[in-house]
């Protein structure tokens, strides 16, 4: 088998699979529910993936690109300021929500919850996943220091962790309330109020 073609019919295995996944949860999709949906016969499953744990810990990295190209869409996002960058990142996935009707949430989010405390593997890449996410957010965190947007002596790792938290709550909500009004409380409250707070502050000090 060609490696172009291996490593396309890897990708839609990997495509169609998050995408079931998503919608029902890792343990409740079966691996031959996955190759019919992806039009790849019977059988082949194996020669891409060692296990079907093995697919779900690929699977994590695959969801984990999907949100750090919109992170670094954002962050490239040079008519915006640093916190505005970041806004628009949560904007865009409650945008996303309301257009999937509030179903799904984050799916990294969810794999956290169905398989964080089944399998040490599991928990681990996903740690890794959510340590990459908050050193990205922190990155612009920090340039959002260095605008003069965020009082300097924050911990930006530290809020980094805190915003990815109560997103993923925020998401939880949606889901039970089928509404993005909880991610839109999210947004306001943080950047609104909370980080607006911070960037008076730091322009108050400046002023001095």
């Amino acid at each position: 088998m060609a490696t172009g073609q291996t490593t396309s019919t890897k990708a839609t295995i990997l495509r169609v699979g998050a995408e079931i996944v998503h919608n029902q949860g890792f343990n409740n999709t079966g691996i031959q529910e996955i190759l019919k949906a992806a039009g790849v016969p019977k059988g082949s499953f194996y020669f891409y993936f060692q296990s079907k744990n093995d697919f779900g810990l690929q699977l994590i990295d695959f969801y984990a690109q999907i949100l750090n190209a919109r992170l670094d869409e954002a962050a490239a996002r040079s008519d915006l300021s640093a916190l505005n960058r970041l806004r628009t990142f949560f904007a865009g996935f409650t945008a996303l929500f309301a257009e999937n009707k509030c179903r799904g949430g984050c799916p990294i989010g969810n794999m956290a919850q169905e398989m964080g405390d089944l399998n040490q593997d599991f928990r681990e890449r996903l740690q890794s996943v959510y340590a990459d996410l908050q050193s990205r957010m922190a990155r612009l965190l920090e340039q959002a220091q260095k605008e003069r947007e965020l009082d300097p002596g924050l911990q930006v790792r530290e809020l980094a962790g805190f915003l990815l938290n109560a997103w993923q709550g925020a998401m939880v909500q949606m889901k039970v309330d089928k509404s993005t009004a909880p991610l839109q409380a999210f947004e306001r409250m943080i950047f609104d109020c909370f980080l607006a707070l911070d960037s008076k502050r730091t322009e108050d000090v400046s002023q001095l």
